[in-house]
C-alpha cells in the first residue's frame, strides 16, 4: 500500500508516489539556446524512467511534459488547484490507462481555478515531495529565482543547465548540469 501526502487528492496509480522523485520547474521565459538543452535533458529523463513530478505550467513545463508523456516511466502532476471535477487533456488518456500518471492536489474541492497564489503554493507542494529539483532556467528575480534560493537554503539538491543565463542559481549553490552529463544519459540524482 502506497502513502501519499496527508489531505491530498488523487487520481492515478498512487504507486508512483514511492519512486525517487525530480521536480521540474523553468521560468516562464526560458531563452532559446536552454529551451534546445531542456529538450536534451527531458528525453534524456524520459529515457532512463526517471519518476518527474510538476505543475507544468509555464510553456517550457509543458513543453517537457509532452516529450515526458510519449516515454513509459511515470509522472506525477500537481496542478495548482483542485482536480475534482477536473477534466484531462486527451494526452493524458493513454498515459491515465496505462498507469503512468498521477494527478496529485492538496487543494479543496471549492479552488477550481488557477491563481497565482496557488501556483506559489504548490510549487513549494511538489518541491517539498521531491528527492531533487531540475530548474534548467529561473529568470533573476522571479518566483522559480526564489523559490530555488529557498530550496537551495533549505539544503535540498537543485540542479541547472550549466550557462551564463543561470550563473546567479550556481552562484546560490544550485549543481550545474553539462550537455556531455545530458548525452551520457547517466542522469541519477
Amino acid at each position: 500500500m502506497s502513502v501519499l501526502p496527508p489531505n491530498t487528492t488523487h487520481i492515478g496509480d498512487p504507486a508512483i508516489f514511492q519512486s525517487p522523485k525530480l521536480a521540474l520547474f523553468c521560468s516562464t521565459k526560458c531563452p532559446g539556446r536552454l529551451i534546445l538543452h531542456t529538450y536534451d535533458l527531458v528525453r534524456a529523463l524520459r529515457d532512463t524512467g526517471r519518476v518527474v513530478i510538476g505543475g507544468f505550467h509555464t510553456p517550457m513545463e509543458r513543453e517537457s511534459l509532452d516529450l515526458l508523456l510519449r516515454g513509459t516511466q511515470p509522472v506525477i502532476i500537481c496542478p495548482a488547484r483542485s482536480i475534482d471535477g477536473m477534466r484531462h487533456p486527451p494526452a493524458w488518456k493513454l498515459p491515465l490507462a496505462e498507469h503512468r500518471i498521477l494527478l496529485l492536489s492538496p487543494f479543496p474541492s471549492h479552488q477550481r481555478r488557477v491563481t497565482r497564489e496557488l501556483a506559489i503554493a504548490r510549487n513549494t507542494f511538489v518541491a517539498t515531495l521531491a528527492d531533487a529539483v531540475l530548474i534548467p532556467h529561473a529568470a533573476p528575480g522571479s518566483n522559480t529565482d526564489r523559490l530555488a534560493r529557498e530550496l537551495l537554503a533549505a539544503h535540498k539538491p537543485v540542479l541547472t543547465l550549466e550557462a551564463h543565463e543561470n550563473i546567479h542559481l550556481i552562484a546560490a549553490g544550485a549543481i550545474p548540469i553539462t550537455q556531455q552529463y545530458i548525452d551520457k544519459k547517466d542522469i541519477a540524482f
